[in-house]
């Protein structure tokens, strides 16, 4: 484990483990502790899931009955940070994965898990809806402050937001190249399909959101990701016009957990 003072201030933690079972171990904690310690302090703790193969172990390992019975599952509330456009069904949705992984088999509340829904009539649609959904939750809930950012926007701070990235440096569904990095007033866009695998449309957090959380929690795997977060170390600037994940900067604290092998 060590550390490094970030750009913005923050110091960056990476903790380094031998496989995918000991970093997803890691991570379940860091997951058990941030929610109790929510719970307590706030009365609630809302966290964002991350898709993708990489987090499943997480997930599973938390819906164990060892690990769940500390989870305080009433007041644990569970987001997406992003979502392909396919059936809630589908075996490519980050929603199944996670259903699947743990959600149907702990003790929460239905209106507890805040999918991102693709229902709509198109992904534009549904990115509205779930920002709405997030307004909702965090404004007229009252979960948040709306007194907004020094730029006059508000954006809500979650918890915990468990991130992946891919091995061109994308996280959440925020690509390379994309001009969806620039946006800085949506919470919630969507993303045109023939990008990523499956190259179909996606739903994605914004930056904005993102960087607002109190956690950040990274998990990867493998020799080129970590290569790329080598770079994101060493030659920060490089790697911000290179990779979205250098980007993530967050008002909280950032935690990668870095596995050498799947």
């Amino acid at each position: 484990m060590h550390f490094i003072q970030g750009t913005n201030s923050l110091v960056k933690m990476v903790r380094e483990f031998t496989n995918i079972q000991e970093a997803s171990k890691a991570a379940v904690k860091i997951i058990i502790d941030i929610a109790r310690s929510a719970a307590v302090s706030q009365g609630f703790c809302s966290i964002v899931l991350a898709g993708g193969s990489t987090p499943r172990q997480t997930y599973e390992l938390l819906g164990e009955p060892r690990n769940a019975e500390q989870m305080p599952w009433q007041t644990s509330h569970f987001f997406w940070g992003d979502e392909r456009w396919v059936a809630s069904t589908h075996q490519e949705s980050n929603y199944s994965m996670a259903d699947k992984s743990f959600l149907s088999k702990v003790h929460i509340p239905e209106m507890n898990i805040h999918r991102i829904s693709t229902g709509y009539e198109n992904p534009s649609i549904g990115a509205a809806g779930y920002e709405k959904l997030l307004r909702e939750f965090f404004i007229s809930g009252g979960r948040m402050e709306t007194d907004g950012m020094p730029d006059g926007n508000t954006f809500p701070s979650f918890d915990l937001i468990l991130l992946g990235m891919g091995a061109d440096g994308h996280t959440a569904s925020l690509f390379p190249g994309s001009a969806l990095l620039e946006e800085k007033q949506k919470w919630v866009v969507s993303v045109p399909a023939g990008i990523g695998s499956p190259p179909v449309a996606r739903i994605t957090l914004t930056l904005p959101v993102i960087n607002q959380a109190k956690n950040i929690l990274f998990l990867i795997s493998g020799r080129r990701k970590r290569q790329i977060l080598d770079t994101m170390l060493a030659r920060p600037a490089e790697a911000e016009r290179l990779f979205p994940a250098a980007r993530i900067k967050p008002a909280g604290s950032l935690v990668w957990l870095v596995a050498e092998q799947d």
